[in-house]
């Protein structure tokens, strides 16, 4: 039972984000990605969490991280931002920024061991996140893949690659604000 379990886990995270069947294969590939309510303050706003639960302690904020990267490169960090964009296949990526404009300097968000996802509909919604600081030159294929998946990478090399400032999150709250 645990091989063909292990089998089928394989096979999910050998397809990336390119699965038609989305919600279904992320439930059986991630049980962990299921959300828990977390109630707050306001009883109109709720938490989700996904992953590991983040360590108490302040946040700091994104632009700080953006603006000098390799100061925090290999550096476990919390941030609180928006999420201005997501894998629309799987979830198992999403930009955080400080605002939801598309000129604003941005983040991507992967998460640790492809562990979890989150949901489709994330774009919009508030997070915090806990993950190590990643700078990297993405390959021309990758960028374009993730292009296609509604990413956008403010500067691209001649080659196609691009440099990219990367959280891979341990863990992950999302809510959305009231209007």
């Amino acid at each position: 039972m645990r091989s063909a379990s292990l089998a089928v886990l394989a096979v999910l995270l050998s397809t990336g984000c390119r699965s038609s069947s989305a919600p279904a294969a992320q439930q059986r590939a991630t049980p962990k990605a299921a959300a828990t309510a977390v109630p707050t303050a306001t009883p109109s706003l709720q938490h989700k969490a996904f992953g590991a639960a983040i360590a108490p302690g302040a946040a700091i904020a994104l632009g700080q991280v953006l603006a000098k990267p390799d100061d925090f490169a290999s550096r476990t960090v919390t941030v609180e931002a928006k999420v201005r964009r997501n894998c629309t296949h799987r979830g198992c990526w999403m930009e955080l920024a400080q605002s939801l404009d598309p000129t604003q300097p941005g983040c991507r968000v992967t998460f640790k061991d492809y562990g979890f996802f989150v949901p489709l509909d994330s774009a919009g919604s508030s997070a915090k996140v806990q993950g190590l600081v990643e700078v990297t030159q993405v390959p021309s294929q990758e960028v374009a893949h993730m292009e296609g998946e509604g990413a956008h990478f403010a500067s691209k090399a001649a080659d196609g690659s691009a440099r990219e400032v990367r959280l891979v999150a341990s863990g992950v709250e999302l809510w959305r604000d009231a209007s």
